[in-house]
């Protein structure tokens, strides 16, 4: 059932978006996708805010949709706005197959939540096809029940800045108050 923009960022901030904290910088630009049109969304919403985004898989989605289908995904998106900064992530879950098999398909970082014993050997296909693999899954949104895709990316990317911009401290630095004058 779709849910309108407001109720969306509601639960995104109730559920604090994928890992449970109230962290709202680490969710900038961060979406999870389930489809080409929910991609496309958050690359249009993050070019219209000149902004990288990130496109992170469904949890486990290596497994169900494939390195090659992700892959594809990623592609199109980035080719439909072409001057927009596109990052993909895929969750390969703890099968260190399909983390082989993303950096085959030119994927540069996965999710890998597998036995710690082969982490080692995965870094290092890794760093020799220039990616990465993440232990966790970053803090995301997910747009999997967003009724407008592309006005909920927007939504959060203007919220988001919002509350990444630092306030000033009510107690000053010590660096701000200057030093202290002693009279002797």
């Amino acid at each position: 059932m779709p849910v309108t923009v407001a109720a969306y960022l509601r639960a995104c901030e109730a559920s604090d978006c994928e890992q449970g904290e109230k962290n709202f910088s680490t969710m900038r630009g961060v979406f999870i996708v389930h489809s080409l049109s929910q991609a496309k969304a958050a690359v249009s919403a993050a070019a219209a805010h000149n902004s990288a985004v990130t496109l992170l898989s469904g949890p486990g989605a290596a497994a169900y949709a494939g390195a090659g289908w992700f892959a594809a995904v990623i592609r199109m998106a980035q080719e439909s706005q072409a001057d927009a900064a596109v990052v993909g992530i895929l969750d390969c879950g703890s099968r260190a197959d399909l983390v082989q098999a993303a950096f085959r398909q030119g994927l540069t970082q996965v999710v890998f939540r597998g036995d710690v014993r082969l982490l080692r050997p995965l870094r290092d296909i890794a760093r020799q096809q220039g990616g990465t693999i993440l232990r966790r899954r970053p803090a995301a949104c997910d747009l999997r029940h967003a009724a407008d895709p592309e006005a909920a990316c927007r939504a959060w990317l203007v919220r988001s800045a919002h509350l990444k911009k630092r306030r000033p401290s009510a107690i000053q630095s010590p660096a701000a108050r200057g030093k202290k004058k002693r009279g002797r």
